[in-house]
């Protein structure tokens, strides 16, 4: 079972509105670099209710590609 610091991401986005990319790598990576044991994108914070189904992937790949640690995918929508 998982244990340890696990926060949910914000999902930060570019002035046009579209996922900021290197925004959400550079917030992984600060996280990581505080000692979490795991992230959860796409969870309450993470502006889940208002992504596109699209969105919602992009976000969950970028986390998958660039973490460290494990990623635990908000699946929740409106």
């Amino acid at each position: 079972m998982f244990e340890g610091a696990m926060p949910a991401l914000i999902t930060p986005f570019t002035k046009d509105d579209k996922i900021d990319r290197e925004g959400l790598q550079r917030n992984i990576e600060f996280v990581e670099e505080g000692g979490v044991t795991g992230i959860v994108p796409c969870g309450t914070t993470g502006e889940s209710a208002t992504l596109s189904a699209l969105e919602h992937e992009e976000v969950i790949d970028i986390a998958v590609e660039c973490s460290k640690v494990p990623v635990i995918a908000g699946t929740g929508s409106n």
